[in-house]
């Protein structure tokens, strides 16, 4: 009896990498790239227009608080979900990137969200973009400096950039859409959405640790 409570308490203490084990290509991730990226880091493509991705924002922010230390948390808005104006939505990617830049990325992501999901009130003008970034503590000057900023521009070029080459690919099919390292798309409907954020958790460390 006391040997099989010493197994059963061994169990419950195994490491993550030993649960990890379980992971399989093709069913919880995909191999997209030969090479992974020179620094490690988990990328997620989502549109504000995507109700999956309202749904996991949550999530998402978590995973990006908890991710091992020099592990870098990238998001990429995609514009192929026609909700709004073309320009509208550059605006929106180059808005997040500049609050990004200001410290107050996640804020904004999430002030964005709730505008569109649960007030449903549409951004019809920049000027309405910029009014919701100033209601949200950023400074006026700030703001406006980043949103015109060569390096702003440039970030949501690569997104667009990237974009096109991986729907081209055959990657990039849907939002939301994590990668990492450059390398593994994790399948999100493979995970148990009930225990969805630790089951995500494990299977992210899993794939940064491999090769």
């Amino acid at each position: 009896m006391n040997k099989w409570l010493v197994a059963a308490a061994a169990a419950l203490l195994l490491p993550l990498s030993a649960m990890a084990n379980n992971f399989q290509q093709g069913k919880h991730y995909d191999v997209i790239a030969e090479q992974k990226t020179a620094k490690p880091e988990v990328k997620e493509y989502f549109s504000f227009y995507c109700g999956g991705c309202f749904a996991f924002e949550p999530t998402a922010q978590k995973l990006a608080q908890n991710l091992p230390e020099g592990v870098e948390f990238k998001k990429f808005h995609v514009d192929f979900i026609r909700a709004a104006a073309p320009e509208i939505q550059n605006a929106l990617a180059r808005a997040f990137v500049s609050a990004k830049t200001l410290g107050k990325g996640d804020e904004m992501v999430t002030a964005i969200f709730n505008q569109i999901h649960r007030s449903r009130v549409p951004f019809r003008s920049e000027a309405d973009i910029r009014s919701l970034a100033l209601i949200n503590d950023m400074s006026a000057e700030e703001f406006d400096r980043a949103m015109r900023s060569f390096s702003v521009r440039g970030m949501v070029g690569q997104m667009a950039k990237e974009q096109e080459e991986l729907s081209n690919r055959k990657v990039l099919t849907g939002v939301p859409m994590l990668i990492v390292n450059g390398k593994y798309r994790i399948n999100n409907s493979s995970l148990n959405q009930r225990n969805l954020q630790e089951e995500l958790q494990e299977l992210v460390e899993y794939l940064l640790a491999k090769d």
